[in-house]
């Protein structure tokens, strides 16, 4: 199945809230996402959409690969194949491309699951495969590179002949240059930064609250127990912001005291890409029953000698043990337990290094 057309139409018109001044240039996008045609079939006529992917790495270049068919550098995209979102045809072709997997991304703050730009470009008939001259609609989604060094390229001999990084000043399309530029004046700097907030709710005594999440496609960790939280939107100021939302959307009833950061772990999304994740503790001493849950299955208690007979997030159990040793009643044992005998187990990572934390 390709992408929903509705999504298509979403992402299109809350890019051009962003971008109004662009809006007659992207009015043959608007009349493809309206007409009967599959808006990202390559047989759609006069155009069709397409997916790039914009990877930037600690040194704030941009990956450029050789298209042998165009000769022409550009950022890793292609047509839409049977992906579930142009998000991840992007990351799709970037892999299959270059050999740069989804888990050596992550999504950018300023950008998220936004395009950062939307390019129209003709395309000249090609007849040795019987296309006529047509329209890409190019969806450019902006990644960060998750490791300190740049990962290895493995190219695609198929269909491409070489590759470059660029500095945001040399990236050979004009209006994605310009959005780089304009972008890394607001700070975007290539340093990955959290992307989702979570929270590790406890009630001071040893209990921690968890989330039976929904079983369905499409969601994180589904069908196990996970912790309360979820994405940034790029309408949310701060992380803690997003939190707030969320469990506000989620548990409305549920106020939490004294809500610090804790850690900074690392998810997978559904596509594949590395999430950084600023994990928060507050404090709780409900009844779950009582909680007017929005979303998920169920809430409940439970204590850390029963993690290991749950079904839990990847992650998780290490995550709250690593809490409950720090957080532990006074005159407890594990209260008394250095730090030297905890070792990792028991030390918040909240100041480590983004290259310290992957649990994927």
């Amino acid at each position: 199945m390709p992408p929903a057309r509705s999504g298509i139409r979403n992402l299109t018109e809350k890019y051009l809230e962003r971008h109004p001044a662009e809006r007659e240039q992207l009015n043959p996008l608007l009349a493809a996402l309206e007409a009967d045609a599959e808006p990202t079939s390559r047989a759609a006529l006069p155009g069709h959409v397409t997916c790039s992917a914009v990877v930037i790495d600690r040194a704030r270049r941009v990956l450029h690969i050789v298209h042998k068919a165009s000769g022409k550098l550009l950022p890793p995209g292609g047509h839409v194949e049977d992906d579930r979102t142009l998000l991840a045809a992007a990351l799709r072709e970037v892999c299959e491309e270059a050999g740069i997997r989804p888990r050596d991304l992550c999504l950018i703050p300023q950008f998220l699951g936004a395009p950062i730009d939307v390019d129209v470009h003709d395309i000249d008939a090609n007849p040795a495969k019987g296309e006529l001259g047509h329209r890409h609609f190019d969806f450019r989604f902006a990644f960060y590179t998750t490791a300190e060094q740049t990962p290895p390229l493995v190219l695609q001999d198929e269909e491409v002949s070489g590759a470059q990084w660029l500095p945001f000043a040399d990236v050979r399309s004009p209006t994605l240059r310009t959005k780089l530029l304009k972008a890394e004046a607001d700070g975007l700097d290539g340093q990955p930064e959290p992307v989702n907030a979570s929270a590790v709710i406890h009630d001071g005594r040893g209990r921690y609250l968890l989330h039976l999440r929904d079983q369905r496609e499409g969601i994180w960790s589904p069908g196990v127990f996970a912790l309360l939280g979820g994405g940034r939107t790029l309408d949310d100021p701060c992380l803690e912001a997003t939190l707030l939302r969320e469990l506000a959307e989620e548990v409305p009833s549920l106020e939490l005291t004294g809500l610090t950061p804790y850690a900074v772990e690392e998810a997978t999304s559904v596509d594949g890409l590395a999430v950084p994740v600023q994990v928060y503790s507050g404090r709780w001493q409900g009844d779950p029953d009582t909680i007017d849950l929005q979303e998920g299955v169920l809430l409940r208690w439970f204590t850390v000698d029963v993690l290991d007979r749950l079904g839990l997030s990847p992650g998780l159990g290490d995550l709250i043990r690593r809490h409950a040793a720090d957080h532990s009643p006074a005159g407890s044992p594990s209260a008394r337990t250095s730090a030297g005998e905890q070792g990792w187990a028991g030390r918040s990572l909240t100041h480590a290094p983004y290259s310290l934390i992957r649990q994927t």
